[in-house]
């Protein structure tokens, strides 16, 4: 017997109204929450098509994640939609071997993150954390003995020219600075229209004032930037991370801070989030720390759930859903989707 509906669940709640909002205006679509009683919550599972799923791997529950396990227990899954541009909760692998599309919101909180990273060089450059304070300790006798830097014309590195690095490659313009990138996944040209030299790792470190990190966390880039890095950046530089924790190492951005060869570090993500309260980057002077709230803004809030809704609505029309990471899944994909509705899959693209 076919189902009629296309059944999403979500744990928890949204990020943000926009979503019930456009789901809510699709007919075909029965969305609930999978925050119900355990006795409950398999034949819930089971009965699942669409999973709402956190991308915030510390705050959603371990079984709520999308692995093997979780699969097992939700036959019916053919589509999982993160909340955001990371999907660091789903195994990507074991969806694309059980058919499932992984779709995520790539570039709906681009501009949130970006002025993020940028506010973060103006204040360290500008010694903003250590002067606040040297302040609230009182017994400031000379202004100069906070001597910043301007952004104006300096050379930065961005590591991960998507959509957020792009955007910050903008920005970085207007400020006259030289932008390099380090992106093995695109080539010159492609660089060169977003703004930015295409340019080895190495040798972005090796030049860059500052370096801003935006690539997502996977095996190639988890604990990328460690002691041997740090020590190519030039004396006094500084790391801005908004991408994912796990891409720099903690202990040895510590050591490259205390021993004065780095300048200071922008941290909104962080390998434990959040991270403990003794944590030694949090108590250090030269360090901004905030909770990855870069793309925590009223409006890519909003942006990013529409998104993910848009992508539920057109699955339940019968087209591509926008974004499908593992795009090698779209054969399995079309052939659950016409098996559990028992129509032709129309196939289009939005």
């Amino acid at each position: 017997m076919v189902d009629p509906l296309f059944r999403v669940g979500f744990r928890g709640r949204p990020m943000h109204q926009a979503f019930l909002d456009v789901v809510g205006r699709a007919p075909t679509l029965d969305v609930r929450t999978l925050n119900v009683p355990d006795e409950e919550l398999a034949s819930v599972l089971a009965e699942t098509h669409g999973y709402y799923v956190s991308s915030a791997r510390n705050e959603l529950p371990l079984p709520f994640h999308i692995t093997g396990d979780l699969i097992a227990k939700m036959p019916s899954l053919i589509l999982a939609v993160a909340y955001g541009a990371g999907y660091d909760t789903v195994d990507v692998d074991a969806c694309t071997r059980a058919g499932i599309a992984v779709v995520n919101q790539a570039g709906g909180n681009a501009e949130g993150v970006a002025e993020h990273a940028l506010g973060m060089m103006l204040s360290l450059l500008k010694r903003m954390p250590e002067t606040h304070i040297a302040m609230r300790a009182g017994g400031i006798t000379e202004r100069e003995a906070f001597m910043g830097r301007e952004l104006a014309g300096r050379t930065v590195g961005i590591i991960g020219l998507g959509h957020v690095g792009s955007r910050t490659a903008t920005y970085l313009k207007a400020f006259g600075c030289r932008v390099l990138a380090y992106d093995p996944y695109l080539d010159e040209d492609t660089c060169a229209a977003r703004g930015a030299k295409k340019t080895e790792l190495n040798a972005l470190l090796e030049q860059s004032d500052v370096v801003t990190v935006h690539c997502p966390l996977n095996s190639e880039t988890e604990g990328m930037l460690g002691a041997r890095e740090y020590a190519l950046m030039p004396e006094g530089a500084i790391l801005v991370n908004t991408a994912r924790g796990g891409i720099p190492q903690e202990d040895a951005l510590f050591e490259a801070l205390e021993s004065g060869h780095l300048a200071g570090a922008g941290l909104d993500a962080w390998a434990v989030e959040p991270p403990p309260e003794d944590h030694p980057l949090l108590g250090h002077p030269r360090v901004i720390g905030t909770v990855h709230t870069g793309g925590v803004t009223h409006e890519s809030r909003a942006r990013v759930a529409e998104m993910a809704g848009e992508a539920f609505v057109a699955a339940a029309a019968g087209e591509l859903p926008p974004r499908i990471v593992n795009p090698e899944v779209i054969p399995a994909y079309i052939e659950r989707w016409t098996k559990t509705f028992g129509r032709a899959f129309p196939g289009a693209v939005r």
